[in-house]
């Protein structure tokens, strides 16, 4: 007969301290010591402190939306900034005359920082500075980084230049009117207002005289134009363009180079310049000096650049740039950027408010239109093309998850401790151990054997007697407190970020979270049945839990309830990485005819023609596919292995496939360039536009049953 034990719950405190933290913390207060900063002070500003793990997204993430030149400028140097601009020189006369006469940099270069950068002291950022600095400082890559800029804080709290409290910023760091970083406050900040402190966050003239302060030492040349707009002749050589390859002026000239409005270049034949064009022949030319380096160097982008410099000539009374850009869809201003935002609000869209600030959010918003209204590229871009379409559509809700909040206490959850319990010894074949660095599940059957993490209820191993493992686990992957790559990772109670704000982490809340098991129990025949929950989630209408039966195949479940009051739409995946000898020599059948979802060309719809691979001709070497009214049987064929897993889903809608690519790789860091060939990813799911809806007191089952058998092509 079949024998069960249940094993209960741990239970959990309401915030426990994170050990890894709290040691690094530990390491971290020596270090501050060796550089000025006491016991007393360490202790005062990181009493209570916890880190901020969703910060280690952005700090690995690729963009999810790329954003045109036109677009990043037309936000930047619109008439509104312009406008606002120009009061702050009027307001600020008498200082910004002094700053000037001080640092020899002009009021309107100064003022286009400060607007450019914070939009006048309105944005300063909104994640508390000493968590997201805490949290990078011991977590993730480029930590000794980090650990510099988290102790330069803690410095200049100790030294009394600004104040712990409220003290806000970028996830990065930055802060302040012109969000200096921490180390770069440390050595250019001056005492702009003369009251003994350097105050970059409460007083305009300390934000002011640093940021003056910080292009004279990056080398700023009093009484030098940063540059011109120029026109250049239909023979100039582009080759020659870039910010690097510096000329003398008169090299310059010789070839042609003139300023568009016909005015003369009054500087020494000999003066360094170069000659850039940004969108190519097409669009706008500029010649620029060093003041342009200057500029440059505050932040090392060339559109961040070419908005402080653009920005600064309206503020001095120019007129803008004569040559438009090349696009037929050109970008928008902020008074219309919110324009488009009240139209998405006034479709059902949750965005937020109507701020003309074009977030993660509103880009999502907008591609769900644009897939409605046929357009293309959905690409998510607000440009005018959309803001037109929608002021001539009439508004229809679409079908949209539900917008979820971070649950209460949910900070104190993530990479909580592994209650060890001896109930688990009581079914043969289970016990609790560790695979790959993992405190695990470890299960033996007559027919397989398989891992599982108790961090995040995570599958990360299914080995079929005398065959080879199903499942990827990265080489690369380190225990908590970030998701771990590989095995078959829980996206719920939303895929992605899918009608998420970018307030909540990716891919849901349970993947860093620490299951239990609830009930184990072994059939006849050797099969073990587990059943695993994670921790309660405060506020949250829906309820999980999980089943894996693992025997000659394994069968997974999730099984979804609506335990609150209202419909609550949802969206999941089961997020299998399985191991492959070549990601570029495997196949996959199962999804000849289906339209999908090209997340790599802005979600641009287009159809499956024959069996999957990477080498699609529109696109090699890489996918990123949702394939929509999907849910069956696939079949991963790899002749290497001389194999294939089959995957046969239930309460699925959508089918996601998924590989980097050699380039995206590189830049994972639990990844690289090494491993990517390993895996490739399909994940039964119900997302993009197969958003599950759950009336109150029902519940959905989303299901898997993942075999392996032998194959030859």
């Amino acid at each position: 007969m079949p024998t069960s034990a249940p094993v209960p719950a741990p239970a959990l405190p309401s915030a426990p301290a994170n050990p890894e933290f709290v040691s690094c913390l530990a390491r971290l207060k020596g270090q501050g010591a060796a550089q000025g900063v006491s016991a007393g002070s360490f202790d005062t500003f990181t009493a209570g402190l916890q880190p901020d793990l969703s910060v280690l997204e952005l700090l690995d993430s690729q963009p999810e939306f790329t954003t045109p030149l036109w677009d990043y400028l037309s936000g930047l140097v619109d008439e509104q900034r312009v406008s606002d601009g120009q009061s702050m020189l009027t307001t600020h006369r008498e200082l910004l005359a002094q700053v000037s006469q001080q640092y020899g940099v002009d009021a309107a270069t100064v003022v286009a920082v400060w607007g450019v950068e914070s939009d006048y002291g309105r944005i300063f950022g909104k994640r508390p500075l000493l968590a997201s600095l805490g949290t990078l400082s011991c977590f993730g890559r480029r930590q000794p980084f980090f650990q510099g800029e988290f102790i330069a804080t803690l410095k200049l709290l100790q030294a009394g230049d600004i104040r712990a409290e409220g003290l806000v910023g970028s996830w990065a760091g930055a802060f302040g009117h012109t969000q200096f970083m921490p180390s770069t406050y440390a050595r250019i900040a001056v005492d702009g207002d003369g009251d003994g402190r350097r105050d970059l966050v409460a007083s305009i003239p300390d934000a002011l005289a640093s940021t003056a302060n910080y292009l004279k030492r990056a080398g700023w040349r009093s009484g030098e134009p940063w540059g011109y707009e120029i026109s250049v002749p239909k023979e100039f050589d582009t080759g020659l363009a870039g910010r690097t390859s510096r000329r003398p002026l008169s090299d310059w000239l010789a070839r042609g180079v003139k300023r568009v409005d016909g005015g003369a270049i009054d500087l020494p034949a000999d003066t360094r310049a170069a000659v850039l064009l940004p969108t190519g022949r097409s669009g706008p030319a500029f010649l620029v000096f060093g003041n342009y380096d200057a500029i440059y160097s505050y932040n090392a982008a060339e559109s961040y650049a070419l908005a402080i410099a653009l920005l600064s000539d309206r503020l001095s009374g120019g007129k803008g740039l004569a040559t438009p850009w090349p696009t037929d869809d050109p970008g928008l201003s902020r008074v219309q950027r919110k324009q488009l935002q009240t139209l998405l609000l006034a479709r059902g869209h949750a965005i937020g408010q109507a701020d003309g600030l074009i977030g993660s959010n509103t880009r999502r918003a907008i591609q769900a239109e644009q897939q409605r209204l046929g357009l293309a590229p959905a690409d998510g871009r607000a440009g005018r093309r959309i803001l037109a379409a929608l002021e001539a559509a009439p508004a229809a809700a679409p079908a949209k998850g539900t917008a979820f909040a971070l649950p209460p206490g949910y900070a104190g959850l993530i990479n909580s401790p592994i209650t060890r319990t001896s109930a688990m010894s009581e079914i043969p074949g289970l016990r609790l151990g560790v695979f790959q660095g993992f405190d695990a599940l470890l299960i033996e059957t007559p027919h397989s054997t398989a891992a599982v993490a108790l961090f995040g209820g995570q599958l990360l191993s299914f080995v079929p007697k005398g065959g080879q493992d199903a499942m990827w686990l990265s080489p690369l992957a380190k225990p908590g407190p970030a998701a771990i790559r590989g095995g078959t990772p829980i996206c719920w109670p939303y895929f992605g970020r899918q009608d998420q704000s970018d307030e909540v982490p990716a891919h849901g809340f349970v993947r860093t979270l620490t299951w239990s098991l609830r009930e184990a129990r072994r059939e006849d025949d050797g099969t073990l049945q587990l059943t695993l929950v994670p921790p309660p989630l405060d506020g949250l209408p829906l309820t999980l839990e999980m089943t894996l039966r693992i025997g000659r195949t394994l069968e997974q479940q999730l099984v979804t309830t609506n335990i609150g009051g209202d419909t609550v739409r949802f969206t999941q995946a089961l997020h299998n990485y399985f191991r492959v000898s070549d990601a570029e020599q495997v196949s996959v059948t199962g999804l000849d005819g289906l339209t999908y979802l090209d997340k790599n060309e802005g979600y641009s719809r287009h159809q499956q023609h024959g069996d999957w691979d990477l080498h699609d001709p529109r696109d090699p070497g890489r996918s990123d596919r949702t394939y929509t009214d999907a849910g069956g049987r696939y079949e991963l064929r790899d002749p290497g292995l001389q194999r294939k897993v089959v995957i046969a889903s239930e309460g699925s809608r959508t089918l996601v496939a998924w590989n980097p690519g050699a380039a995206t790789a590189a830049r994972m860091a639990d990844v690289g360039g090494a491993h990517w060939r390993e895996f490739v990813a399909l994940e039964p799911a119900n997302a993009g536009p197969e958003v599950i809806a759950l009336a109150p007191g029902q519940r959905h089952v989303l299901k898997q049953t993942i075999s392996v058998e032998p194959w030859k092509p």
